[in-house]
């Protein structure tokens, strides 16, 4: 699925170069569940940046689903992102003055793609917020808009749903409740790649990749995850 190999990344600020990412090798296989975590600074912002194709590395190859994304061009970057990739967020990004289902049908709209409302509404009782489609953002609570916005990111079917601090803004009850959607998709088979501080979060993965000054400094699977997310 995902295959990093001496992934660098260095920006140019005038005349300094300032590197971030210091060699990366890492291998996530279809279907796996990951947490990257890591202190600010580490370099876990821009390793999810070049894995969402976001961004692209200054040397290295990276690999998604058996494809060099490394050397593509914008269009394609672009297309990748629509088809391929998932985002949630943790500011959830919805049009506030849309409905859920309207939300969700958002990806369909720009590719313009027919039978979005099934579509849609599909997507929605995924999430278990089939009885929510016509309720307006501000009319959800917080735990219940990040569904929408998880909806959103299945609604193309990608190979890689890539969640950035999903829980960031949620209590903790809300925030257990999305981790344990994830789960579950991650059961379902989707390949699930969370970027996250939080060391509750982490534990929801089957797996946690820990970074500090552009380098993995640790990679282990937890053999607990079931537990906690049970």
């Amino acid at each position: 699925m995902i295959e990093l190999e001496d992934v660098r990344k260095a920006y140019q600020m005038g005349k300094i170069t300032v590197p971030v990412l210091h060699g990366i090798d890492l291998t996530i296989e279809d279907g796996e569940m990951v947490a990257i975590m890591g202190p600010s600074g580490s370099g876990k912002t821009t390793l999810m940046n070049i894995l969402g194709c976001l961004d692209v590395p200054t040397s290295g190859r990276y690999l998604l689903d058996g494809t060099d994304v490394s050397r593509l061009s914008d269009n394609r970057l672009a297309k990748i992102r629509s088809s391929e990739i998932g985002f949630v967020f943790q500011s959830f990004n919805l049009v506030s003055r849309t409905s859920a289902i309207r939300n969700v049908e958002l990806p369909l709209i720009y590719a313009g793609a027919r039978a979005r409302r099934d579509s849609a509404r599909l997507a929605l009782e995924q999430v278990g917020l089939g009885d929510r489609q016509k309720h307006m953002p501000n009319e959800l609570s917080g735990g219940q808009q990040q569904r929408v916005a998880i909806a959103r990111a299945l609604i193309n079917d990608p190979t890689l749903l890539l969640a950035d601090e999903p829980t960031g803004n949620l209590d903790t009850t809300s925030s257990i409740e999305i981790m344990r959607l994830l789960c579950t998709l991650n059961d379902a088979g989707h390949t699930v790649v969370i970027i996250t501080h939080e060391e509750e979060v982490a534990r929801f993965a089957k797996r946690v990749v820990r970074m500090r000054d552009g380098l993995i400094e640790s990679d282990q699977v937890q053999r607990s995850r079931s537990q906690i997310s049970a």
